[in-house]
């Protein structure tokens, strides 16, 4: 082998350890403002858009300042079986009849976290399942918000911030969600697709109470997802911050070696 081929060699090497994700950031082109300003690292921290209130268009933003960030597909469907007994799967389909024939369509929910008080949700429908699940994806990551954590259960006095510090309550159509802090031990006591978002935010404790027609999946998903907005839209006095040990979200830096 000579030289020019050694090098080449070691040039396809290197760029078969650098994940694809990474090499997508590189070549990707801002089309907005705040875009622009994150790829030029104007802006290096995610609180910066959240606090503002501005909207997230474009993905990546949250991908290169969240490098950390999780993605889970929630199961919302359900396969075909014996008198509805089905197994549970990540995409429900639908049919429209014409004159041509059965138009199917698959919809699916996307949860996306760092387990440190970032998290959030995103629903995707498309002819086929791969473009369902990207824009679910997409639209998990640029609807990321962040919550606030501690320790708001009676029982238990630990200002550790492994549960929510107040209850709170969220609604979408007949569905309503209630969460309540719980104290160190307890478990995720929720309906097994809110324990996952809950689970990407970082709570690791909590009860729930649940109420309306709970079997549509979707508007189960998202109350809760609205009720822990209401924990970043409540105020409360310094003092009780420190009683209860709240802890807003936090990004982890990796340590290059």
């Amino acid at each position: 082998m000579s030289e020019e081929q050694e090098v080449v060699q070691v040039e396809k090497n290197e760029e078969e350890k650098i994940p694809q994700h990474i090499i997508e950031l590189e070549n990707w082109k801002p089309r907005t403002i705040i875009g622009k300003k994150v790829k030029n690292k104007e802006i290096t921290n995610i609180d910066e858009i959240l606090d503002k209130g501005i909207k997230i268009y474009e993905k990546e933003i949250v991908e290169m300042l969240i490098p950390d960030l999780e993605v889970d597909l929630l199961l919302l469907g359900q396969s075909k079986g014996k008198f509805g007994g089905g197994q549970r799967r990540a995409f429900r389909q639908t049919q429209k009849k014409t004159r041509e024939g059965n138009k199917p369509k698959f919809a699916t929910v996307a949860a996306v976290g760092n387990g440190n008080g970032y998290v959030g949700i995103g629903f995707g429908k498309s002819k086929e399942t791969v473009p369902a699940r990207e824009k679910a994806i997409r639209n998990a990551k640029v609807n990321l918000i962040k919550i606030s954590r501690g320790c708001g259960s009676w029982q238990c006095d630990c200002k550790t911030p492994h549960t929510i510090p107040f209850a709170v309550k969220g609604k979408c159509g007949s569905v309503v969600v209630e969460l309540r802090p719980a104290p160190k031990g307890t478990g995720l006591l929720a309906e097994k697709e809110i324990a996952k978002v809950l689970e990407k935010a970082g709570i690791v404790d909590i009860w729930s109470k649940s109420r309306g027609m709970t079997s549509s999946r979707s508007n189960l998903i998202k109350a809760a997802f609205e009720a822990l907005k209401q924990i970043n839209k409540t105020h409360y006095q310094p003092e009780h911050k420190e009683k209860i040990g709240i802890v807003e979200g936090k990004v982890e830096v990796k340590k290059e070696e």
